[in-house]
């Protein structure tokens, strides 16, 4: 619910913006254009079914599931910080 000047569902729209903001930035760090034929870690070639899958294509499987695996460790620890501000 809107309060004061602002119209109603503008705290909705603002929202809404972020979101579509934040959505076409991660859309831009995309790869786009053809993919590589070969790896650009290991140079096995990457099968035509994945390069027409995936736009700019640079890794084999092998190599994006390793590359994937090592992003998900962040190595900061989430729930010691937010139990740190609520005290």
């Amino acid at each position: 619910m809107a309060t004061g000047w602002a119209k109603e569902g503008a705290v909705q729209d603002q929202i809404d913006a972020t979101v579509k903001d934040a959505v076409n930035r991660a859309k831009s760090h995309l790869p786009q254009g053809p993919g590589l034929t070969h790896c650009a870690e290991c140079g096995e070639v990457i099968p035509q079914k994945r390069r027409d899958a995936i736009a700019g294509v640079r890794l084999c499987l092998t190599c994006q599931a390793a590359q994937d695996e090592d992003a998900r460790f962040s190595g900061y620890n989430r729930r010691g910080s937010k139990d740190s501000q609520l005290r």
